[in-house]
């Protein structure tokens, strides 16, 4: 229940105890709740992977703007960069999503008026969902690991996976004579770390290093120059700018891999 107080605490009154009346009858509902999504003068809608619950309570416009302005401590000026991107991270790592009217200029959105839906996705990290997956993965031979890309339909926990690969490449694994290798994260959209405040609210592992909101192409190129990962991760890989970031970081990788071959046969040359 620890997990979903966090968040029914951004509630009125009225829909917390709703809410928690209605979670607490059903302690399954409370391990199988993914998301909450309320809409302007709508019923409320808990949703499972088996099913959606509905809640007969119509939000009102007053009660979505007390709850977005608990989520930006009640300084929504002071999140408006975060708004104007579609979601927040509260503490714990839980997304808010947000909907509304778009306000244009220059062909980018410089705010959102009129909020009609919020849709708090709740995390939670599997920890070790990830062991059967690391064999095909971790090259030990080298204590490295093979260029990767997980792919399947939507909500099938690719992110989930990807955040404990990371946690354990950063950590190491003693059980296979595994060394840590330091990573770099590129959590764009932030899921995989979930920064709060500079914070992380999900375990990433020990040498992992995280740049956040930023684009996948500018975020690798940042990591490279300042960090020097061994590993980078990415999520939601999906444009040809994408591509392109990652075959300019694999070339980066190469030419380093190659600079530092030469330097230990005793010649400095790139």
């Amino acid at each position: 229940m620890k997990d979903i107080e966090e968040i029914l605490r951004y509630f009125p009154n009225s829909i917390y105890t709703l809410l928690k009346n209605t979670l607490v009858q059903d302690r399954n509902l409370q391990n199988d709740l993914e998301e909450i999504r309320i809409r302007v003068e709508r019923a409320i809608l808990l949703k499972t992977r088996k099913a959606d619950i509905i809640i007969d309570y119509q939000i009102s416009t007053n009660e979505i703007l007390q709850i977005l302005e608990k989520l930006c401590e009640n300084s929504i000026y002071a999140y408006k960069n975060q708004i104007c991107e579609g979601f927040l991270t509260v503490r714990g790592g839980h997304r808010i999503g947000i909907t509304g009217t778009a306000v244009i200029e220059n062909n980018k959105i410089i705010n959102l008026k009129y909020i009609t839906s919020l849709n708090f996705r709740i995390a939670r990290e599997i920890i070790n969902c990830s062991k059967e997956l690391l064999k095909e993965i971790i090259d030990l031979e080298n204590n490295s690991i093979y260029n990767t890309l997980i792919v399947s339909p939507p909500g099938k926990g690719k992110t989930t996976m990807l955040r404990d690969i990371i946690r354990n490449i950063s950590n190491g694994i003693n059980e296979i004579q595994f060394k840590g290798m330091t990573c770099g994260v590129v959590d764009e959209r932030g899921e995989i770390a979930a920064m709060y405040k500079g914070t992380p609210q999900n375990d990433i592992g020990i040498r992992t290093d995280v740049v956040e909101n930023i684009s996948k192409s500018k975020g690798m190129k940042m990591l490279i120059r300042s960090m020097a990962p061994e590993v980078i991760a990415c999520d939601e890989i999906g444009t040809k700018e994408d591509m392109q970031a990652i075959r300019r970081s694999h070339d980066s990788r190469s030419k380093r891999d190659f600079y530092h071959a030469r330097k230990n046969n005793g010649r400095y040359q790139k």
